[in-house]
């Protein structure tokens, strides 16, 4: 059964990156580092390999799921800005990677590698880089007044409620702003880091629990335990987070145009 034994997620070996400092700020998880170069290989290989088998009349059953997806990023990219392109090959990227980096746990996993969304810092960093990406989308295209008006919103309040907009909603849409990278982070690695202790709970702990009568029936059981646990947990729940975190990319840059389309934006948008 030690082929199958997963590790405790609990903790990522680190190592300082400064001589003499050992703060967070030095060090670095080598695992995770390791984890998700792995992650861009294994990504950047299967995407290659997909290319290079694109046929335009008899397309496979990948080139048609690719397809399928790429066409409900680009509508919505339409939906959003026709201008806005970069959105198509960011959340595609985004979901590919996701989705790689969590089938990973597919592996019997005993050292040091795991999925790389498994990492808090992992996460955090990818909801990061969209917030950054999101918010210069904005500033882009509503200008900095209008960038800095969305955040009062919703603007059809009626008079005698507009003070509430620069007070009170200034400061839950200011809220709401910066808890989007933590949301995001947070709810992929939830899910990740969850299956993985249900994963070690069931190697590491099933076999230990004595049925009498058939000898080695607890190894058994907890073998086709992580079979459907992982079938369901990493190969289905891997998908939906995937999905889930570049749609909700996708949402963020629709929300980032809040107030374009309002009367009083024509003064404040970029000439």
């Amino acid at each position: 059964m030690t082929f199958l034994a997963e590790q405790p997620p609990v903790t990522h070996p680190t190592v300082s990156i400064v001589p003499g400092c050992n703060s967070v700020l030095c060090t670095v998880s080598w695992d995770s580092l390791l984890s998700s170069a792995i992650a861009i290989v294994v990504t950047i290989a299967v995407m290659l390999f997909i290319s290079s088998r694109l046929s335009p009349r008899v397309p496979g059953k990948i080139q048609v799921w690719v397809e399928t997806f790429y066409g409900f990023v680009r509508g919505q990219q339409h939906h959003i800005d026709e201008k806005a392109t970069f959105i198509v090959p960011l959340a595609m990227t985004i979901f590919f990677y996701i989705l790689i980096a969590n089938w990973i746990a597919f592996l019997p996993l005993a050292g040091p590698i795991h999925p790389a969304t498994s990492d808090f810092n992992q996460t955090l960093a990818m909801g990061v880089l969209v917030f950054l990406v999101v918010e210069w989308y904005s500033l882009k295209v509503l200008g900095v007044k209008g960038f800095f008006r969305r955040f009062t919103k919703p603007f059809d309040l009626p008079g005698w409620l507009q003070p509430a907009r620069y007070t009170i909603f200034l400061l839950i849409n200011v809220i709401e702003e910066i808890t989007k990278p933590l949301t995001l982070a947070l709810r992929l690695f939830g899910n990740i880091f969850g299956g993985l202790v249900m994963l070690w709970v069931l190697t590491a702990l099933v076999p230990l629990i004595p049925i009498p009568i058939v000898p080695g029936v607890s190894t058994v059981l907890s073998i086709l335990l992580v079979a459907v646990w992982k079938a369901f947990d990493v190969g289905f729940i891997g998908l939906i987070q995937a999905f889930i975190f570049a749609f909700l990319t996708i949402v963020y840059f629709e929300l980032a145009r809040e107030g374009l389309e309002e009367p009083a934006h024509a003064q404040a948008a970029p000439a």
